[in-house]
């Protein structure tokens, strides 16, 4: 009979614990305020990465921008150092009456020559000799050629290859002035200069 009580006892502790509600697991609240600050700094480096692009395009299309006029640029010097040599080696020489011989003023024109083939090795030239109508046909040739021969040589003793310079004589079948006076004479008493190749971009000395 002493054992009842004992029973009963562990009966209402056990009734009592299971009566006990077990403690709830802890839940960790959301970070509102972390996933709006992280939102934002999301937000930020992408724009940030937006203004880098359009920056980097920007400066980029500066660049070819500036490439292109560069080119321009240089195209068109390149056409006007082109012509203004062309123009220098036109430039003619002109000789006394009945002579083949090259005078003072017309040596500095050939010192220009020389220069010219010298800072352009690819060019070749054609001088061709002229005289005005007085004498015959024949003693007129072989005087144009001696002129264009003494400019040859002229060239040539300043170190330019003879190879690069071809002569031919007119006589007197192209006067540049028809007239029948020495004015006209002293027009016709001439060297001319014409380029053969080399002078699609020619650079001054």
């Amino acid at each position: 009979m002493k054992r009842l009580p004992l029973l009963l006892l562990g009966g209402f502790a056990i009734a009592a614990v299971a009566a006990c509600p077990g403690k709830k697991p802890e839940t960790t609240p959301l970070p509102q305020a972390a996933n709006a600050d992280s939102a934002a700094e999301a937000q930020r480096l992408e724009e940030e990465r937006r203004a880098r692009e359009a920056a980097d395009a920007a400066a980029r299309e500066a660049a070819e921008r500036e490439a292109r006029q560069r080119v321009a640029d240089s195209l068109a010097a390149l056409g006007r150092t082109t012509e203004a040599v062309k123009t220098i080696l036109a430039t003619l020489i002109h000789f006394d009456y009945d002579k083949a011989i090259i005078r003072g003023g017309d040596a500095a024109v050939l010192d220009q020559k020389v220069a010219i083939l010298q800072a352009n090795p690819g060019l070749r030239i054609r001088i061709s000799g002229h005289c005005d109508e007085r004498g015959s046909d024949e003693y007129n040739l072989a005087l144009g050629n001696r002129r264009a021969t003494a400019a040859k040589q002229y060239l040539v003793s300043h170190g330019i290859d003879a190879g690069r310079v071809e002569t031919v004589s007119y006589g007197e079948e192209r006067p540049m002035d028809p007239g029948h006076n020495e004015d006209a004479w002293s027009k016709n008493r001439r060297d001319e200069f014409d380029i053969l190749a080399g002078g699609d971009a020619l650079k001054q000395p």
